[in-house]
C-alpha cells in the first residue's frame, strides 16, 4: 500500500510508532482519532500527518520530538531524515535525504522502502469549506 501526499506531509513508519509513541499504535490512532480521515491517513507501513504551512509542520517535528522520535541524523557529514520525514511533494520530495521512503514518479504518493506501492491511502472525510 501507499499514502497519498498533498501540501506539506509529515511521515513516520508504523513501526517506529509501535516502538516509540507512548502507548504504542493504539495510542497514536486514540492521540489522533479526530483528525483521522482528514488531515491524517495511513497505511499498513506509514502514517502521514501535514500542513500547508513551514510552522505548523515544524510543530509537528517538535511535537514528535517531545514524545521521544529522532527526527533527523548526520550521515557522512550529511543531516538526513532518521524517525520521520517531511516531504513537499509539489516542490520535488523530502525536505532531507530519507532512505527508508519511495515517492512515485509524479510525487504523489509514496510507501515504505522494500515495500509494494499498491493501493493509496488518503483523506476520507471531506474537509470542511
Amino acid at each position: 500500500m501507499a499514502i497519498a501526499l498533498e501540501f506539506i506531509d509529515f511521515v513516520v513508519p508504523i513501526d517506529l510508532i509501535r516502538q516509540k509513541y507512548p502507548g504504542g499504535w493504539a495510542q497514536c490512532l486514540q492521540d489522533h482519532e479526530r483528525l483521522i480521515g482528514g488531515r491524517v491517513w495511513f497505511d499498513e507501513h506509514l502514517l502521514r500527518d501535514g500542513a500547508m504551512n513551514p510552522a505548523d509542520i515544524e510543530s509537528l517535528v517538535e511535537e514528535w520530538t517531545s514524545l521521544g522520535f529522532q527526527p533527523t541524523a548526520e550521515l557522512d557529514g550529511q543531516r538526513i531524515w532518521q524517525d520521520c520525514c517531511v516531504v513537499e511533494s509539489m516542490l520535488g520530495g523530502p525536505t532531507l535525504p530519507c532512505d527508508w521512503l519511495e515517492l512515485s514518479e509524479d510525487g504523489r504518493s509514496a510507501w515504505l522502502k522494500g515495500t509494494q506501492p499498491g493501493e493509496i491511502k488518503w483523506r476520507q472525510k471531506r474537509m470542511p469549506l
